[in-house]
């Protein structure tokens, strides 16, 4: 496997990893072409005025993905890794009133966001469906640079040039024990090594990195994604953008809490305790909180839901099954992502919760006693019954239907994972075939299903 389980999982902010997260990311690359003079066109002075162009789905949903402030942000100087909300909301405000941003190591530049934040309706262009351009002029008006970058997913930002090379781009030089490309290669390795999807995943971070630096990475992953389960079911109110949804995670979990215990309780009651992690998870998504994507925002509360779940619910669980968990499903994610997508602007939201399934159930099965065969059909039969699945956000938020879908993605991880385990390995269709057809199925769909809010719901719903 090619992929980290660093880029998998990465700490950012919320609602979307593609829309917000990776809109910062390119302001702050675009920032560091600035800073070098030598990427100055010839002939151009100094760098003093900024735009940005949105294609696409950034386009068509970026107002309600807090896509537009992220670009201000990020040309700022912040990033997903470094956020800091105070100052960030400054530099919003400096660039609405005085139509100025102050990026450190940089001359003071001139972007008002009504002018120069451009929302392109038109056809996307033809990289990916999240497209943005951006370009930098002298005070004579003539161009310094211009970079197109593409938000791919995840959190992952690619120039066009690195487009033209993806695999080259995403892939890591170092050389890796068990550099699998498919799930097919996965269960080879580890028929031959002895070895199951977590231990191969450890044995190729050990190669970048130290055991403390590894295991303190993973309990960072962890204890952000508990922290923000923990959060969410605090939280009480509205969630901002105007749609007046009402944080439900909370109350719900008080009804649990009343009702543990109690012999009335019924058996299903347990598949309320996985969703309401799941949304109080979303919750503070929609919300603009710190997140890990896993493997996107959209996408961020069904793992930790099903990590969660197994802690507190299944016995013989040990706080050390998680760094397994994240690894496991990190070796899922990465398949994914590199034979079809993780984009719901590319694949629909099969390829955000319908990925996450299929991860939460890979590690479920890995913790729960289940050989790499197991791993590998538990992932299958998650992503399977998520295919076809449409990404149509009312309003372009990441609320409705995507914080519910959570839930139910959590759900389906536990059952995919459980199913597996009954059985000893073999099944008929393959998780590189499940992942194949996800990738046609999105290709094949309506681009008004992916990301941009002009079908499903998003039309058959009033936005107020």
């Amino acid at each position: 496997m090619v992929l980290s389980v660093f880029e998998i999982f990465k700490i950012g902010v919320g609602p979307s990893s593609s829309h917000t997260m990776g809109p910062m990311t390119a302001a702050a690359r675009f920032l560091d072409l600035l800073r070098d003079p030598a990427s100055r066109a010839p002939g151009a002075g100094a760098p003093a005025r900024l735009s940005c162009r949105l294609h696409g789905s950034l386009a068509f949903t970026g107002r309600g993905h807090a896509t537009d402030r992220a670009v201000i942000q990020g040309l700022a100087g912040q990033t997903p890794e470094t956020f800091e909300p105070e100052a960030a909301a400054a530099a919003v405000r400096r660039a609405q009133e005085e139509g100025r941003v102050a990026p450190p190591d940089l001359p003071e530049m001139g972007f008002e966001p009504d002018a120069d934040l451009v929302f392109d309706y038109g056809p996307p262009l033809p990289g990916h469906a999240n497209a943005m351009v951006l370009e930098a002029r002298d005070a004579a008006g003539v161009v310094a640079a211009r970079e197109t970058y593409y938000s791919v997913g995840g959190g992952f930002v690619l120039t066009e040039a690195e487009l033209a090379r993806r695999d080259q781009a995403v892939a890591d030089d170092a050389p890796l024990p068990f550099a699998f490309r498919s799930a097919s290669q996965m269960l080879d390795m580890a028929l031959a090594s002895g070895l199951g999807v977590a231990g191969m995943m450890r044995a190729n971070e050990l190669a970048r990195r130290d055991g403390a630096e590894l295991d303190a990475g993973l309990d960072r992953i962890w204890a952000t994604m508990s922290a923000c389960i923990d959060r969410g079911l605090a939280a009480r109110g509205e969630l901002p953008g105007g749609l007046r949804v009402r944080r439900r995670a909370g109350p719900i979990h008080e009804q649990l809490v009343a009702e543990r215990g109690l012999n009335r309780a019924a058996p299903h009651t347990v598949n309320d305790w996985l969703t309401v992690c799941a949304m109080a998870v979303n919750e503070e998504n929609a919300a603009g909180g710190q997140v890990v994507t896993a493997p996107t925002n959209g996408a961020a509360g069904v793992i930790p839901a099903a990590i969660r779940y197994h802690l507190d619910h299944v016995a013989g669980a040990r706080p050390t099954d998680v760094r397994d968990m994240l690894l496991t499903a990190a070796a899922i994610g990465g398949l994914i992502k590199t034979n079809a997508s993780i984009s719901g602007a590319e694949c629909g939201c099969q390829a955000e919760v319908g990925s996450a399934s299929a991860m939460a159930a890979a590690a479920l099965a890995h913790v729960w006693g289940g050989d790499a065969r197991r791993v590998e059909n538990a992932a299958e039969i998650a992503l399977e019954h998520h295919l076809g699945m449409t990404c149509d956000p009312i309003a372009g938020l990441v609320q409705v239907p995507c914080i519910e879908r959570n839930g139910l993605g959590a759900v389906k991880a536990v059952t995919a994972a459980s199913l597996a385990l009954r059985g000893d390995g073999a099944h008929l269709v393959s998780l590189d075939a499940c992942v194949e057809t996800m990738r046609q199925t999105g290709r094949d769909m309506g681009e008004k299903y992916k990301e941009t809010s002009l079908g499903g719901l998003a039309v058959n719903v009033p936005n107020c």
